[in-house]
C-alpha cells in the first residue's frame, strides 16, 4: 500500500491518499480548503493514474471537510461520514466564518453513512471502520488490518488526545474510545493522526500523559 501525505489549511490538518497496485484510490480527510491545496490533490491523482473510489471522514469538523465538494464535483465521488456528524455536514460555512476563514467554502452532502465494523474494499485493501465517538459524536477511525495501519483522525495524537471542548465532545466517551478500540489493535500498528507526526499504538498505550 501507498499512503500520500498532505498537510493543508490553516489548521495545518493531515489528508491521507492511499491505494495499493490496482489504481483504487481513498482519500481519508480532504482537507484541501485553497485552490492550490486542491491542485496538489488533483495534480497527484493523475500523476498516479488512480481511480478514486472513497472519500472518507473521520468526523466532519470543518478543517477534515474543506475538501469534500471540490472531490465530489471533480470525480463524482461523494463523501462518507458516520451519521452522528451528518449535521455537520451542512453546516461548514457557518464553521468557516466562526472561525474567521477568509474565503469561500462549500457545503457537500453525504453520499452515504458509515457504521462501526463496517468494511470497505478498495482494490485489494479492505478498511474497517471503528466507531470512536469523544472528539465529536461520529468520530471513526479507518483500520486496514493487513497493512498494520489505522488512520485515526483527532481522536489520538502522537503523546495527546483529541480535544473534547467542541459541540459533541465528551471527555470520558473519548477515553474510552481509545482504550477499549484503539488500544486493543497490535501494538505494532502505526497511527496516522489527523495532525502532526505518526505514531504506534504501542507508544501510545507505553507513553501517552492522557491516559
Amino acid at each position: 500500500m501507498t499512503i500520500k501525505e498532505f498537510v493543508f489549511n490553516p489548521f495545518m490538518e493531515n489528508t491521507y491518499v492511499l491505494y495499493d497496485e490496482t489504481g483504487e484510490a481513498v482519500i481519508v480527510d480532504a482537507g484541501c480548503l485553497y485552490p492550490e491545496e486542491q491542485e496538489q490533490i488533483r495534480q497527484y491523482i493523475d500523476y498516479a493514474q488512480l481511480k478514486l473510489k472513497y472519500v472518507l471522514n473521520t468526523h466532519l469538523h470543518l478543517d477534515h471537510q474543506f475538501g469534500n465538494a471540490f472531490l465530489a464535483r471533480t470525480y463524482g465521488v461523494m463523501p462518507m461520514a458516520h451519521e452522528g456528524d451528518a449535521v455537520m455536514a451542512g453546516d461548514i460555512a457557518r464553521q468557516a466564518a466562526a472561525f474567521g476563514i477568509p474565503v469561500h467554502v462549500e457545503d457537500c452532502a453525504l453520499g452515504g453513512f458509515l457504521s462501526d465494523g463496517q468494511k470497505l474494499r478498495a482494490g485489494n485493501l479492505e478498511i474497517e471502520v471503528i466507531h470512536t465517538p469523544g472528539h465529536s459524536k461520529g468520530g471513526v477511525c479507518f483500520y486496514i488490518p493487513s497493512e498494520k495501519v489505522v488512520f485515526a483522525g483527532d481522536t489520538l495524537f502522537q503523546n495527546s488526545i483529541g480535544r473534547t471542548d467542541l459541540p459533541g465532545g465528551n471527555h470520558a466517551e473519548l477515553i474510552n474510545s481509545i482504550r477499549k478500540r484503539l488500544f486493543v489493535l497490535p501494538d505494532e500498528t502505526i497511527v496516522h493522526t489527523g495532525h502532526g507526526e505518526s505514531t504506534t499504538i504501542g507508544d501510545e498505550k507505553s507513553y501517552n500523559p492522557y491516559l
